[in-house]
């Protein structure tokens, strides 16, 4: 029987040296479940959102027989289930490490891989980094000492398009159109071959871990290291026999997501409403399909016959561009989150939106919104909102937000 984990233990910082927190790793998983006011919250990784036809039909059922019914899309690809009861902790893992979906208990919460969700699908890019993602995937599961990274520690693959590119990674790779990769460490840019990709960005994941168990400042993600215990990036790749040249920091490739619809020959792009899909059009998705991603932009890219994208409209997916929802997102907001100041999910609803992404949060910590530039509607109260630090009653919401998102 899986059993449930324990908090990671902080290390001992250095003489003179400040902790920048005073408690271990709590982020969520599968088999650490999160108290939510509306019972527990699971989050099972999915290193670039791969899900296979069987896996979806558990991850379905799991939400329908345990949850909500319902399944959230994070903005790293991720799944979240929620409205679990205490106890069904033993059983959703034995439902999940069934399905392939937990290959290494000690492993399950570091397997943060976002790649480029389209790679090898509609002829852009420059090499297929969903390979990568599975190559990355076990070798991370492989190596003991990567289970002590941060449940937030992220990993992620551009195939040279630039939709991911931008995510935040603490360990980046960057396709290159001449069979070479660029290796993303902070403020620190390595050229290298791809056929060494993988292996540099595990090895660069265990620098960071010599040099945060050195600091013992408690740090999850590289940019929280002191400036005297900056990893030794170069020094590790030479020991690893990578060759890997410094280089300047070249210009970020940034694309937009595609929009909802066909891609390609073979594979269709929807968005799930506010990150959200039913357990019945997860099963639509996965109904014929060769294999599913769920992406950062909370929906999924599927690879299956385009004609059975009109099927999908039913589900409330969002199938095709200038739909209101596209470009919506919210944090989980009352009655889920105790934090919240207000039931966002339902006050996004209140607005027609279009132009710039548009984030809801029920809370400071804004949760979940998106990288780059976008909306920021922030509840202070039941019935009054900041839209990008501009006091809005609740009632003013559709003027304001429709004008920050079309004019900023």
């Amino acid at each position: 029987m899986l059993a449930a984990m324990p908090p990671t233990p902080l290390p001992t910082p250095e003489p003179g040296e400040a902790r920048i927190r005073d408690r271990g790793d709590a982020c969520p998983g599968a088999l650490r479940l999160h108290p939510a006011d509306d019972g527990r919250l699971a989050r099972l990784r999915l290193p670039a959102g791969r899900l296979t036809a069987h896996q979806a039909e558990v991850l379905a059922r799991a939400a329908e027989t345990l949850g909500d019914g319902r399944i959230s899309i994070t903005s790293r690809g991720n799944a979240e289930l929620r409205g679990l009861a205490e106890d069904c902790g033993a059983e959703l893992a034995s439902l999940l490490a069934g399905a392939g979906l937990l290959p290494s208990p000690t492993h399950e919460r570091v397997r943060n891989i976002v790649a480029s969700p389209c790679a090898g699908l509609d002829g852009l890019g420059y090499a297929d980094v969903q390979l990568w993602a599975r190559a990355l995937d076990t070798a991370l599961c492989a190596e003991p000492r990567a289970a002590s990274l941060s449940g937030r520690f992220l990993f992620v693959l551009d195939d040279g398009r630039g939709d991911v590119a931008g995510l935040g990674g603490d360990v980046s790779l960057i396709a290159g159109q001449d069979g070479s990769a660029l290796l993303r460490l902070g403020s620190r840019h390595f050229r290298l071959a791809a056929a060494d990709a993988v292996r540099a960005a595990l090895t660069a994941a265990l620098a960071f871990l010599d040099a945060a168990e050195a600091a013992g400042n408690g740090a999850w993600r590289p940019h929280e290291l002191p400036e005297a215990h900056t990893p030794d990036w170069a020094g590790a790749l030479t020991r690893a026999g990578i060759t890997a040249e410094p280089v300047p920091a070249p210009p970020l490739p940034v694309s937009p997501p595609p929009a909802p619809g066909p891609l390609g020959d073979g594979a269709l792009h929807v968005l799930a409403p506010l990150g959200r899909l039913t357990a019945d059009g997860l099963r639509a998705l996965a109904d014929g399909a060769g294999e599913l991603r769920l992406t950062p932009w909370r929906g999924a890219v599927v690879v299956t016959d385009l004609a059975r994208l009109p099927a999908l409209e039913p589900y409330g997916l969002v199938t095709r561009p200038g739909l209101p929802s596209v470009g919506v997102s919210a944090c989980t907001g009352r009655p889920g989150c105790a934090k919240s100041l207000a039931d966002v999910r339902t006050d996004a609803g209140l607005v027609r939106h279009g132009g710039l992404p548009v984030h809801y949060s029920g809370c400071e910590r804004r949760c979940g919104h998106p990288r780059g530039t976008w909306v920021d509607v922030l509840a202070t109260g039941d019935d009054s909102y900041l839209v990008d630090g501009v006091p809005t009653p609740r009632t003013a919401l559709p003027e304001a937000v429709t004008k920050a998102r079309t004019t900023r």
